[in-house]
């Protein structure tokens, strides 16, 4: 699990980083890569979302519903039960917009936007619970700018899985950027 000795929440990956910044590059070598590095980053936690089901459309809200083949969803939740901020967001829009990759937004817990042309925004039910990713541990540990996305699927943990083929393609897009 993610507070295991080697899980997302334990110290194994910023431990890591830094015994590889402190390695001599050329003939250099300084305890403050890290730190350097962990400012310039951006960290995109990639996972999946919930997209809307057609037998149970009531999940999510009628105007917020993720759909497959339509892009990479943008996960945000007012909880923090994922990493998104607004800097983070407006990057990887950019990002998408320049590259003519679609997003979605899944907005969790009431956070309102201004809905843009070349984004969808989607919301689930107030009265729905909200997972969480590894971004949230990571971002919180290493001080990296950090987003949450996923590409939207039905029956998530189910023995049938299904997402759109053209998502994995965004989202193989975007990643390569």
């Amino acid at each position: 699990g993610s507070q295991s000795a080697y899980g997302a929440d334990s110290n194994l990956l910023a431990t890591t980083f830094k015994r590889l910044a402190e390695l001599p590059i050329g003939n250099s070598s300084s305890t403050s890569f890290f730190e350097q590095a962990c400012i310039r980053s951006y960290l995109i936690s990639a996972d999946m979302a919930h997209a809307a089901h057609p037998n149970y459309l009531e999940k999510h809200e009628e105007n917020h519903r993720p759909q497959m083949n339509k892009g990479i969803v943008i996960k945000q939740n007012a909880n923090q039960r994922y990493a998104t901020t607004a800097v983070t967001t407006f990057i990887l829009r950019e990002i998408a917009r320049v590259k003519n990759i679609p997003l979605q937004e899944f907005v969790v817990r009431n956070i309102e936007f201004r809905i843009y042309s070349f984004i969808d925004f989607y919301q689930v039910r107030n009265d729905s619970a909200c997972g969480s990713t590894i971004g949230p541990m990571l971002s919180a540990k290493l001080g990296l700018r950090t987003i949450d996305v996923g590409n939207p699927q039905l029956s998530m943990h189910s023995i049938r899985e299904t997402c759109g083929v053209e998502d994995i393609k965004y989202a193989t897009e975007l990643f390569q950027v």
